[in-house]
């Protein structure tokens, strides 16, 4: 199982590269986890929604999260989900590939644990179900995965989830620095970690005691991300203006994500193609959008100089 501080850091939502045909691009894939590592991320998510996870096969899925795991090579964990089904004897089998595939973690999706209408009772029961039944070779977390439902981890699963002495990771999506507070106050003491999504709250969660970020913009700037989540407290200054930088850059994922992060890593080598399968790049090559991207990149390559990142 997880040591205090493995699970701590910078965890990009890792992005599936596809060539022309749209199938997986195994080259740039593996181009863009030595990117990762090389900007001195602390872990990688694989099987996520930036990974399009939900428009993978099963077989897919296992071939991409073994993929991960042997090109990390032990250097960062690697933790993935692939949790996509709806009935449970399905998302066990889902549960037991992936953690067949030497992953440190298995990420369970929030919203696969209850439908929209049903309360915490239902997703603790699921949960702990599901739990029994996964390996015990690897530990366990939990996504607020925002697709197909938005669905947040109420108090009690929180502390369910901590008292289990099974989970691992929390990717908390909720957005909220008084929830993340609370959260960080049900885990204390556990081997639970609270990675937030959200930039805009990333540094008060972090003076919070939150244990790191697993976010969208790590695909754009990891340097920057690992940067503030090392130096905040040492250089409160520069993590201000730094924050600052990323909480409006971070505006911009709306911009027909994932298109323009995989826009982003053609432009810088990585990818060698924009295609998704979860979307058509619609506007993004024909308004404003890439310009703008292409501007966010740019301020952050001079506030890279600033705080002295090659």
């Amino acid at each position: 199982m997880a040591t205090k501080d493995k699970y701590a850091g910078v965890w990009p939502v890792m992005l599936t590269p596809f060539d022309a045909r749209r199938e997986i691009d195994w080259a740039s894939l593996e181009k863009l986890i030595e990117w990762y590592i090389g900007a001195g991320v602390h872990g990688l998510f694989a099987a996520c929604q930036s990974s399009e996870m939900f428009f993978l096969s099963d077989a897919e899925t296992r071939r991409l999260v073994r993929f991960v795991v042997e090109k990390a090579a032990g250097r960062v964990p690697v933790v993935a989900s692939g949790h996509t089904a709806q009935g449970h004897g399905q998302q066990i089998d889902q549960i037991k590939a992936i953690a067949d595939q030497g992953v440190d973690s298995v990420i369970l999706i929030s919203n696969r644990l209850a439908m929209p209408g049903e309360g915490d009772e239902v997703v603790i029961d699921n949960i702990a179900r599901l739990t029994e039944q996964a390996p015990r070779t690897v530990g366990l977390g939990i996504y607020e995965c925002p697709h197909p439902y938005k669905r947040l981890l109420g108090d009690e699963v929180v502390r369910w989830c901590a008292a289990s002495g099974r989970y691992t990771f929390i990717k908390d999506t909720c957005c909220n620095i008084e929830t993340i507070r609370r959260r960080l106050a049900l885990v204390a003491g556990s081997q639970l970690h609270i990675a937030n999504a959200n930039t805009q709250t990333l540094l008060e969660s972090l003076k919070a005691g939150a244990h790191g970020f697993s976010g969208v913009m790590a695909n754009f700037h990891p340097e920057l991300y690992v940067w503030l989540y090392e130096n905040w407290s040492a250089e409160p200054g520069k993590a201000a203006r730094l924050s600052n930088y990323l909480s409006l850059a971070a505006l911009s994922e709306v911009l027909s994500y994932p298109v323009c992060a995989k826009d982003f890593q053609v432009g810088i080598g990585n990818f060698a193609t924009s295609l998704c399968r979860v979307r058509e790049a619609g506007a993004y090559f024909t308004s404003h959008e890439q310009s703008t991207m292409r501007q966010m990149v740019a301020m952050g390559e001079d506030i890279k100089e600033i705080l002295g990142i090659s």
